[in-house]
């Protein structure tokens, strides 16, 4: 018989719908087998799980990595330092945005992204494409052909100036979406609604940076989220609403849900974990850490968003990794401290931090099972972008992405352990029970307690239709 590359032995496997013991036997950076006891000598090399509890490697489908802002800020994080960070953090495939600038090409924006990411990446990525400029020819020459060619989904934003599209625009590239089986991701907040409450905080001489959640309170994300499952409705298409900060929009989702329409939801760790009052005080700028859109809500909002974890209403948990430096030109100073909050940086870095954080909090602190930690962090988001069962599964013939998890022992979150570009973390200070001990992605250790793996290893993935996506015909009646 062949020997395998690799056997991890001893493992505690979790899965989304299963957890038993085995040994994992890898060939060609895929699982080759599952077992309980493999011969021993038949492997090249060997990892002893001891014991421990062994999870798909996290899909963090929601990263922003290398591109570009267009307001003098730059992003601190690269497919280099940002894949790494992943890495380390216990997620084996990103997914981050081919952001097409007004007046651009959306094939042009795609070359141009994966120029950078093929010659960096540490581990495997797919790329979602974000739609600002839907004229005739990208919607019905350039979006088919991408999608064909394996970028199946795509993000629309329904605010900031440079990015949102109005409604028609919305409703034509849902309809495309349905035709070519994507899946369309929509970041719900109304601009208008923002722009005159931005307006008059303003004017009012509210300009530090905990204004920025004034200026974005719940309904504004209620009201965008009512509208996007309406057209969503209409176009008869799926959708999926990204960082998900609340109760109000919760219960739009949850309605149409209800009502048996194809509306998914993905909440992120800033919303369990920050508060508003993480966004500081009026004589100090360094809330601007914090400030990200939809901003962290009340204390007793978190609680609302576990539930949403814990009952299914939320199918992805991502990180949001949108990395700004806080000190030096291009990041949350880029326009200097004096500055009003709607001319900083937004964003906040958590691509290594996602993992643990809900491992630890979720899992060992006993608000959702191993099981439900596995389909937020990985099995959904493989399914609903198209990488399914290749990614996010631990069987046989998927790929050997794996996380060894190391339990029950204090750590300290704090900057100086991660290995991102960023100068700080928003949850410097938190103390965990769990961090990932070893990362395999394709049955190499790219993270034991210090970062493997050569830049340039991680592979493009070109996705399929996503499941949600796929069209279902209804069953005709039966001739009499």
């Amino acid at each position: 018989m062949q020997p395998f590359d690799l056997i991890i032995r001893n493992a505690n496997v979790v899965t989304a719908s299963d957890s038993f013991p085995c040994d994992i036997g890898v060939r060609d950076g895929r699982i080759a087998t599952l077992a309980l006891a493999l011969e021993l000598k038949s492997a090249r090399h060997e990892i002893d799980a001891a014991g421990r509890t062994v999870t798909p490697g996290g899909i963090d489908s929601h990263v922003h990595l290398d591109q570009a802002t267009g307001d003098g800020s730059i992003m601190a994080d690269d497919f280099e330092s940002g894949t790494r960070s992943a890495a380390c953090g216990g997620s084996t495939t990103v997914i981050p945005f081919a952001c097409q600038l007004k007046g651009q090409s959306l094939r042009a924006a795609v070359d141009d992204y994966q120029r950078r990411a093929y010659e960096k990446a540490l581990i495997d990525f797919a790329i979602h494409l974000i739609i600002t400029d839907p004229t005739e020819d990208v919607l019905y020459r350039e979006l088919p052909e991408l999608i064909a060619e394996g970028y199946t989904s795509f993000k629309i934003y329904m605010t900031y100036d440079a990015l949102k599209l109005d409604d028609r625009q919305i409703l034509e590239t849902l309809s495309v979406a349905r035709a070519e089986g994507a899946m369309v991701m929509l970041h719900a907040e109304s601009s208008d609604c923002i722009a005159w409450l931005t307006e008059r905080l303003l004017a009012a001489g509210h300009k530090a940076p905990r204004y920025h959640a004034s200026s974005r309170p719940m309904l504004v994300e209620r009201e965008a989220t009512h509208r996007a499952i309406a057209m969503a409705e209409l176009v008869d298409v799926p959708i999926l609403i990204v960082h998900v900060s609340g109760r109000e929009a919760m219960e739009q989702i949850r309605w149409a849900q209800s009502q048996g329409l194809k509306v998914y939801a993905e909440t992120c760790p800033q919303y369990l974990f920050l508060t508003a009052d993480s966004l500081g005080s009026d004589n100090s700028f360094d809330g601007a850490k914090c400030i990200c859109s939809p901003p962290p809500r009340d204390a007793a909002n978190q609680q609302v968003i576990w539930n949403g974890l814990e009952n299914g209403l939320f199918e992805v948990f991502s990180s949001d990794h949108a990395p700004f430096r806080f000190d030096g030109p291009d990041g949350k100073k880029a326009h200097g401290e004096d500055v009003s909050f709607d001319k900083i940086a937004n964003g906040i870095p958590g691509v290594e931090t996602r993992m643990a954080l809900l491992w630890s909090e979720g899992v060992r602190g006993g608000r959702i099972t191993p099981q439900q930690f596995v389909a937020l962090t990985s099995t959904n988001a493989a399914k609903i972008y198209g990488l399914y069962p290749r990614k996010g599964s631990i069987a046989i013939g998927a790929d050997a992405d794996l996380v060894i998890w190391d339990e029950g022992r204090a750590v300290h979150i704090s900057n100086e352990m991660l290995h991102h570009n960023v100068d700080y973390t928003p949850y410097a200070g938190m103390q965990l029970s769990a961090w990932p001990a070893i990362t395999l992605s394709r049955g190499e250790v790219v993270w034991d307690g210090e970062p493997r793996g050569a830049v340039g290893r991680g592979q493009f993935l070109p996705c399929d239709s996503p499941a949600p996506a796929q069209v279902r015909r209804r069953k005709t009646e039966l001739p009499l």
